[in-house]
């Protein structure tokens, strides 16, 4: 493990607390910043997440993604767990602290689009973000590529249902462009890009994906910090002035976090799932889409609602909590029996 991986929680927290403090010093270059995106997903951002995960894409085996069929069980783990257990577990903490452990000091309209937030947050299972995480845990790259492709296939379909229903609402806009646009940017060409470098590497040397893989990773990790940066300079008067609400809101999302990642851990020891399967299937529903949260929250509710700071909130509590849940997936790896069949 390089410099980079070993102080890698090091490491973000201090981009959390430079980007806090450039967000602040320098207010007027991060707006510019955010103003640089297309159908709510910012441009910059993007790039970086494209830095974070194209390494991945290149360690991904077309003549072994056919065979992930054979081996369904870890995609049965993510399927139920993301979609028949998070949005009602998310929905029912919302509920359970909003209207009753913080009723004496939330307002009820607030806390009503408090629970909007998080609920959107619970029906946007995590798309670009896996492969880091994935990559962190030594997670089988084509198994982790087919779970998140078989989740964005549903999530076109399964997401305005389920947000609806939870929210109590007949009409719920989606924003198709968002969803489309985020599938492409941070899947289908890193996708297409890591299968050219791998085709291009694998004509030389065996080792030449391994070798180019390893001279990336840095950069992988540079392009997670640098995201971190982004995310909270955009928010730092946010977190400055409301850091009481921040907190509250954090709570119910920190613990439905865990609480999904251990759902989804005993899960993986029940079908003795192998750690480079379970690993990931792991992470996947324990992370959100946020930029679809986001982007959902503000185009109902609008962007000084509680629905919006709710789901701002879950992409400023989700790095530093999946990295310790990484760091848990490491350190137990081997509680997971390595010869079970996905």
């Amino acid at each position: 493990m390089g410099l980079f991986e070993r102080f890698l929680s090091a490491w973000v927290a201090l981009g959390i607390l430079a980007g806090v403090a450039a967000g602040l010093v320098a207010p007027g270059f991060f707006q510019a910043i955010a103003a640089l995106e297309f159908a709510h997903v910012n441009l910059v951002v993007a790039v970086f997440i494209w830095v974070m995960i194209y390494p991945m894409m290149i360690q991904i085996d077309w003549t072994a993604v056919k065979d992930v069929g054979k081996r369904p069980r870890g995609l049965v783990l993510t399927l139920v767990v993301n979609w028949l257990i998070k949005p009602f577990t998310m929905a029912a903490l919302g509920v359970l602290f909003f209207q009753y452990v913080f009723a004496p000091w939330v307002d009820p309209e607030s806390a009503n689009e408090y629970i909007a937030g998080m609920i959107l947050l619970g029906v946007a299972p995590c798309t670009a973000m896996v492969f880091v995480w994935s990559q962190l845990v030594k997670g089988d790259a084509n198994y982790t590529l087919v779970q998140v492709s078989i989740n964005d296939l549903i999530m076109v379909v399964a997401f305005a249902p389920i947000a609806a229903f939870l929210l109590g609402v007949t009409k719920l806009t989606v924003p198709w462009e968002t969803l489309l646009l985020s599938t492409v940017l941070y899947v289908v060409l890193p996708l297409l890009a890591g299968m050219a470098t791998r085709k291009i590497l694998t004509q030389g040397s065996s080792h030449a994906v391994s070798d180019f893989v390893a001279r990336l990773k840095p950069w992988s990790v540079i392009g997670l910090i640098a995201t971190v940066v982004l995310l909270f300079g955009f928010q730092a008067q946010t977190i400055v002035d409301q850091p009481a609400v921040i907190g509250l809101i954090a709570i119910p999302l920190v613990l439905q976090s865990y609480g999904i990642f251990f759902i989804s851990w005993w899960g993986a020891r029940w079908l003795k799932l192998p750690h480079d399967i379970a690993g990931p299937a792991c992470l996947i529903g324990t992370s959100n889409f946020f930029e679809l949260a986001v982007a959902v929250a503000i185009s109902l509710f609008g962007l000084q609602s509680g629905a919006a700071l709710a789901t701002v909130v879950g992409v400023l509590v989700e790095v530093p909590v999946m990295l310790s849940l990484v760091a848990i997936i490491n350190a137990w790896k081997p509680k997971i029996p390595d010869g079970g069949q996905a």
